[in-house]
């Protein structure tokens, strides 16, 4: 069950003693690489996807579809791991696509929707990498004063 007291401000989850702003590029995979999103299987989708943030605590900010794979961004708290998430994703949204356009199973052998695998990147709302790790660099410190060796591990 979703945490009740989440709070989203300026891009940030405040829960409890914790504050995160962790973005994910996740891509999913139709089974097969069959070309199923059609217009009416991406209205349904988005259809299915909006209840997430309130359900699950899932936020989808934005959705691309391409013929046979959608791409999404979204955050949510770091008590659950991408894995979960993902899973969580391809389960619902598979059952409502099935559920509501029967048709879709009879393209796919075995039933199955997604693909087993994913791909997912996080993404900072502070920058991407390099603009992190400068940040990280220069973190406390004035700007002529000797810099600390860092090591990248």
């Amino acid at each position: 069950m979703a945490p009740t007291n989440i709070d989203a401000k300026d891009g940030l989850w405040y829960w409890y003693h914790n504050v995160s702003e962790c973005y994910y590029h996740v891509q999913i995979t139709v089974k097969y690489r069959k070309s199923l999103f059609a217009p009416e299987v991406e209205k349904l989708m988005l259809g299915i996807l909006e209840g997430f943030k309130e359900r699950f605590a899932i936020d989808i900010h934005t959705v691309g579809f391409d013929q046979n794979h959608v791409h999404l961004l979204l955050r949510f708290l770091p008590k659950y791991g991408a894995g979960e998430v993902i899973g969580l994703l391809k389960s619902q949204t598979a059952s409502q696509l099935f559920k509501f356009m029967p048709a879709l199973k009879k393209e796919l052998w075995g039933g199955e929707f997604w693909t087993d695998g994913y791909y997912v990147a996080t993404i900072s709302g502070r920058g991407d990498k390099r603009t992190i790790e400068n940040y990280i660099k220069n973190q406390g410190r004035e700007k002529d004063i000797a810099q600390l060796k860092l090591f990248d591990i």
